[in-house]
């Protein structure tokens, strides 16, 4: 087992959610502290308040994942004798550094707005708001056929070839490869000085642009040449579409009463505000975690019978009225999901890595509000 330091866990963690998915603006990444220490505990939290902080110097963390950014709004100062300002310090005092995965999070396949699709136990899930199209690319190497089969496994294991639901999707055709090995090569076939002829194999597969690097250097680790003669063509095929929220549908269909009982249950909240008539019929389910006051005319434009999401304003509440949109809003705080969600994904991620480090869930709560 190996103890990993802060830029390790990151790097990890941006495979799950890359920081180029996040919506322009946002502050994501490193916000407080050092990545450059050995990390022993790292803690999972919505929201990063100074009694999350003393939460997290109780545990002995090292390194806290937030996905809200403590840092939103640019600082103009740090005074210590008040909330905010004590909160920092407490950090640095005590070495913890902070990251922030926010939007990025949201969009990210398997991320918060998945988690919530999850939890309401919506089916035939779809992206809510396109924000990003992944670019394709096509790989194509050329590999004597003994070593066609390791060079497939290899880019396929890395995430070439994924094509809808199948994996390791390639093309292979045969062919005779030459070269000439020059002075100073040492070939894994051939002769200094002598022109080679050998069987090879075409293999060509797709590759997402994210997954370039790691699928060629895969490939160059099984390749038995000395220089691999490979090339990468753009590709306009559509890619893999991310984007903010779900739509997906209910099981069977039911009251907005009976939904809204539902959302309550499912997302474990006191209470909700409801817009619409509560014998309006409902299946398909749009939702967004946090504030999706704009995307009201997006998910009416989907279909959606009903929409979830928090931080309704009132006057929203008439727009959404008005265009026929029944909406449940079980608050900001239902993002509490990604606690558990994000813990799953790194505790999964850091075993396949060996990574010897405890990953803790924080129980402080952060939901301003008190219902009555």
């Amino acid at each position: 087992m190996k103890t990993p330091n802060g830029y390790e866990i990151i790097q990890l963690f941006e495979q799950f959610a890359p920081k180029h998915l996040a919506m322009e603006g946002d502050k994501i990444g490193l916000q407080i502290g050092t990545l450059n220490k050995p990390i022993h505990r790292v803690m999972i939290t919505l929201d990063v308040l100074e009694h999350v902080v003393d939460e997290a110097i109780e545990h002995e963390i090292d390194l806290i994942i937030a996905h809200h950014p403590p840092i939103f709004r640019p600082l103009k100062h740090i005074v210590t004798d008040q909330p905010y300002g004590r909160m920092i310090e407490k950090c640095i005092k005590h070495n913890i550094a902070i990251y922030a995965a926010h939007t990025n999070l949201d969009i990210a396949k398997g991320g918060v707005n998945d988690w919530l699709a999850e939890a309401l136990q919506l089916q035939n899930v779809d992206v809510l708001v396109p924000t990003y199209e992944e670019p394709l690319k096509k790989l194509v190497v050329y590999v004597p056929r003994t070593h066609a089969d390791a060079v497939r496994k290899a880019i396929g294991d890395a995430g070439a070839g994924h094509i809808g639901n199948y994996s390791h999707c390639t093309f292979n055709s045969e062919g005779m490869g030459t070269f000439l090995p020059e002075e100073g090569a040492n070939p894994f076939i051939g002769q200094q000085g002598k022109l080679e002829t050998v069987e090879e194999v075409r293999i060509e597969t797709i590759v997402p642009a994210r997954l370039q690097r790691k699928v060629i250097q895969a490939m160059l680790q099984v390749h038995p040449y000395e220089e691999v003669a490979y090339d990468v063509y753009p590709l306009d095929n559509k890619g893999t579409t991310y984007g903010l929220g779900r739509i997906g549908t209910l099981s069977e269909e039911m009251t907005l009463q009976q939904f809204a009982q539902h959302v309550k249950t499912s997302l474990r909240v006191p209470t909700v505000r409801v817009v619409g008539e509560l014998t309006n019929r409902v299946r398909k389910v749009a939702v967004i975690g946090g504030d999706g006051n704009k995307y009201i005319h997006q998910a009416k434009m989907s279909g959606a019978d009903v929409y979830v999401t928090g931080d309704l304003y009132y006057h929203v509440a008439h727009d959404a009225l008005m265009l026929g949109l029944n909406v449940v809003d079980p608050g900001h705080h239902v993002e509490k999901v990604m606690k558990e969600g994000v813990a799953n994904v790194l505790k999964t991620m850091c075993a396949q890595q060996k990574f010897d480090i405890d990953i803790y869930v924080s129980q402080a709560n952060t939901e301003p509000f008190t219902f009555i």
